[in-house]
């Protein structure tokens, strides 16, 4: 159903309501692929977008009425916690026969406000672009979700789509909210967690010999990306999300299980755990990785100015605790590459490499048995965890920005240069796959 000829539908303007960093990415690439492109933001920016914009072939124009009367495909690129808010002040201006999308990453609510606020005349067929807007989206996962439309209209929304060159996955609102729940929810809570727990503790990560190595460097790249982001991406997901929270809950649920079985001493209880999450993720032989992670790659990730020679053993409580979580809820991460987010893949890719590598899962576990130093600092991370898992069940946004800030802002000196190094990675992996294919 794609458009492989690579021209745009006749005569479609796309309107793009948001122009954040997703909302411009998707601007560009329509522009380029030569559709007319209608774009706006809140009013107090329209000046500066004209400035920005001019002699390009993106239209901007002054607020959501004035895109929703005369574009084809409406796009509304707005945080999830405020989509219904905006499908209800500018729905009711769509044109007559368009098409709307949402760009959020929960669909549950999004839909529920295309359904009360959009006239009934107007076509649903919404999407997802399954990374940041620091990622080319060529290759990268789309999700495509079909919920109110006829063939034609159906037909016209994928060939729009088509313009971003990615790998699009047709999927239902209700399959998108549980595979991004399975993918995102418990991924983004831990890499916030390392980065809290860094913060609760005054240092950064960068000068600890516990994270100056190997797949210690991929933690803290991928953290800093995510605090380089805005809050409301992750909040969204977290708090929205209908599915999330039983991931959620077992994430944290299963961090305080390890965590007792280490400080009280239970080490049996501990590695047999550790080991039945192994064997149902992983297999019994564990000797071939299927994703992710090698050690030149890994060789080459480094913040820090401390001597590889200096590091210390780390627990990885981090994962060996996703690897419990997925195990405790009969949930293989691999069943959900074929959705993926840059952060999932990534988490799964260090998972990986740890699990199957019998000499450092051994030594992992060693340390989180042993070594007090560890146990110490894996305190603060358990204490991170259950934290953020306390604000995001009350469903607090004003809590979980509060927080994700204050930590932001402690990380600040590194976070430009996490989030180049994490894209570095990001597209090291992609590359990798593409000649494998």
């Amino acid at each position: 159903m794609e458009n492989t000829s690579g021209a745009p539908s006749a005569g479609v303007e796309v309107g793009i309501i948001g122009a954040g960093d997703m909302g411009m990415l998707y601007a560009r690439r329509f522009a380029q692929a030569g559709y007319t492109v209608n774009l706006c933001d809140t009013p107090d920016r329209h000046a500066e977008l004209t400035a920005r914009l001019e002699g390009t072939a993106i239209n901007v124009l002054r607020d959501g009425y004035a895109v929703s009367r005369r574009s084809d495909y409406i796009i509304y690129s707005v945080p999830a916690v405020i989509i219904g808010k905006a499908v209800e002040e500018y729905g009711r201006a769509t044109k007559v026969g368009a098409i709307v999308a949402g760009q959020t990453s929960v669909k549950t609510p999004e839909i529920a406000a295309f359904e009360e606020h959009l006239p009934a005349d107007v076509h649903i067929v919404t999407c997802h672009s399954m990374h940041g807007p620091n990622i080319d989206t060529k290759g990268q996962p789309l999700a495509v979700i079909r919920h109110r439309s006829d063939d034609e209209h159906y037909r016209t929304a994928v060939e729009v789509l088509g313009a971003l060159e990615s790998r699009m996955i047709f999927l239902t609102y209700e399959e998108h909210d549980r595979i991004t729940a399975d993918t995102q929810a418990a991924t983004h809570l831990s890499f916030i967690s390392l980065g809290t727990a860094w913060s609760l503790q005054g240092y950064h990560p960068w000068l600890n010999p516990q994270f100056i190595s190997g797949i210690n460097n991929v933690k803290v790249a991928m953290a800093l990306r995510i605090y380089a982001s805005k809050w409301h991406v992750y909040a969204g997901l977290a708090i929205m999300n209908p599915l999330a929270k039983k991931q959620l809950e077992c994430y944290v649920d299963s961090m305080a299980t390890i965590y007792k079985y280490m400080i009280a001493g239970r080490a049996q209880e501990f590695r047999d755990l550790i080991y039945r999450a192994a064997d149902f993720i992983f297999g019994k032989d564990r000797s071939h990785k299927k994703v992710l992670l090698e050690d030149d790659l890994l060789d080459q990730l480094s913040l820090s100015q401390v001597p590889k020679e200096q590091s210390r053993p780390n627990s990885h409580l981090s994962l060996l605790c996703a690897a419990v979580c997925w195990y405790r809820m009969n949930m293989s991460p691999y069943d959900n590459l074929v959705c993926q987010t840059p952060p999932f893949r990534m988490w799964l890719g260090i998972v990986e490499y740890l699990f199957c590598n019998a000499d450092m899962l051994e030594e992992s576990i060693e340390t989180a048995l042993g070594d007090r130093y560890t146990q110490a600092e894996d305190l603060v991370f358990y204490t991170a965890v259950t934290g953020w898992g306390q604000c995001i069940a009350l469903g607090s946004f004003e809590g979980y920005r509060e927080r994700f800030e204050k930590t932001a802002e402690f990380l600040r000196p590194k976070l430009e240069e996490g989030k180049d190094l994490s894209t570095m990675i990001l597209k090291k992996l992609t590359d990798g796959e593409r000649q494998a294919a």
